[in-house]
This record gives structure tokens, C-alpha cells and sequence, in this order.
């Protein structure tokens, strides 16, 4: 049986979501689009949320975004995480062995949510990650967690149809059920520029809960050659795997 859910509270938390999801800030149309909200409770709900700092509006109050709250919010969950200063450690390792960018992130439903990143001295621009999801399906993190799961967890799980970044991300379910298959069996999961166009990326899952949760990664230029994706693979694995041993000894879980 499905837990009720107290309506007030489930609207605000998706208007927040919808406007962290946001590049820009959103007008209370467009706000009434995305949520399907009526228009009245809504306004209400905004006006709570803009003068408790959660939501912040432009100089026309016209507009709102995600407020300064909302980041104590965050970071007071990566603070707590017992697991994140050994991850964090590990990136810097996984970093200065192949210079490319490493990132660690957790599974969340049909996402996956980065935690902390170490990006690539010689990276022309950085993209902010930590904090950011992206769908798990188009991501080698995503890919090798949902590999955890089985086929009928994953058929659940996914929205259908799968929706794309680029070109290349698989959409279609059966491919991605293929493509998890690959994964069990090998271990770790490759992806080029399904996320984000010129960057492949592998990915291992840390083992230290069952299922794993997280993931570490290692994103490259795409233009890089099998040896070279095949170094990255054995530092990332090797790496992981020390994460994996120093979290279960540590008792974390």
C-alpha cells in the first residue's frame, strides 16, 4: 500500500525540485506548467517559500529561483555523509594517477545525484557537478548502478520512453537492458558521449552496501583510444575497489 502523501507538503517540495532543475528562474506560469499546481495555492505556497529564504525572486518579483536555504540544506547533507571524506580522497588519487576528472555519485531512484568531484587540471572549463542529477541511463555512473538492479527493478524504475541528452544516449529499453548485461558481466561501464557531447566515461560501483549505491567515475576526452580507456578502466577499478575495502572496514554502511 502506497504511503498518502500530505498534499501541502509534496507540492512544495516539487516546486523546489522544478526550480532546481531550472537554468533560469521561472516565472509563476511557467512554475504552473511544470508542477500543474493550481494557480491560487501555488501563489500561496511561493509567497511561504520566498520569505522563509528557500525562494528567492528578481528585483520585479516576477521570477523565482532556488534561495540560499536550500544550499545550507545540501550542504548539511554532504556534511553528514560518512562515507564522502574517503570518497573525496580517493578522487584526488584517481585525479593525480590519469589526470582526468573523477566524480563520485549516488543512486537516487531514476538519477544519480554527484556528490563530489576532482576535475582535470588541463580541463578547458569545469561544469559544475556537485549537486547536479542527471538521468541514470545516460550516465556510466547510472548505468553501473542500475546494473545492480535486476531487469524488472530497472523496467520499473525508468520513465518510458527514456529521454535523451545527445545523440548517442540510448533511449530505447531493451538496447539499455542490453547494454546492463555487459555490465554484470564486465564489471564496470563504458559510455561516449551519451551524457555530454566529446567526453566518454567509465564507471565501477562501490561495493560496500548491497546493493551499491554509489559509484565512482572517470570522465576523458572521447577522442582517446582503447589503450588509453583501457588504463583509465584499471585505475578506476583499482581505486574503487580500495574505497570499497577502506568504507566496510570502517564499518560505514
Amino acid at each position: 500500500m502506497e504511503p498518502q502523501l500530505v498534499k501541502s507538503a509534496e507540492r512544495t517540495v516539487r516546486i523546489l525540485e522544478a526550480l532546481a532543475e531550472s537554468h533560469n528562474h521561472l516565472t509563476l506560469s511557467e512554475l504552473q506548467q511544470r508542477t500543474g499546481f493550481p494557480r491560487s495555492s501555488l501563489h500561496a505556497l511561493m509567497r511561504t517559500l520566498v520569505e522563509l529564504n528557500w525562494v528567492e525572486t528578481d528585483s520585479a518579483r516576477s521570477a523565482f529561483g532556488i534561495g540560499p536555504h536550500a544550499l545550507l540544506t545540501g550542504t548539511a547533507y554532504l556534511d553528514k555523509d560518512p562515507a564522502l571524506p574517503f570518497a573525496q580522497e580517493t578522487l584526488e588519487d584517481l585525479r593525480a594517477e590519469v589526470g582526468q576528472t573523477a566524480h563520485f555519485a549516488r543512486r537516487d531512484g531514476a538519477h544519480v545525484l554527484y556528490l563530489a568531484t576532482r576535475e582535470s587540471r588541463e580541463a578547458d572549463h569545469v561544469i559544475p557537478r556537485v549537486g547536479r542529477r542527471l538521468p541514470a541511463h545516460v550516465t556510466a555512473l547510472g548505468q553501473v548502478l542500475l546494473a545492480q538492479l535486476t531487469d524488472d527493478e530497472v523496467v520499473a524504475l525508468l520513465p518510458e520512453p527514456l529521454d535523451g541528452l545527445t545523440e548517442h544516449s540510448i533511449t530505447d529499453l531493451n538496447k539499455l537492458t542490453g547494454e546492463l548485461d555487459q555490465v554484470r558481466t564486465r564489471g564496470w561501464a563504458y559510455e561516449r558521449e551519451q551524457g555530454t557531447p566529446g567526453l566518454a566515461c567509465v564507471a565501477v560501483a562501490v561495493d560496500y552496501r548491497i546493493p551499491a549505491t554509489d559509484a565512482i567515475s572517470c570522465a576523458m576526452p572521447a577522442r582517446l583510444g582503447p589503450a588509453e580507456v583501457e588504463q583509465v578502466t584499471e585505475a578506476v577499478i583499482k581505486h574503487t575497489r580500495k574505497l570499497a575495502a577502506t568504507l566496510r572496514r570502517e564499518g560505514i554502511r
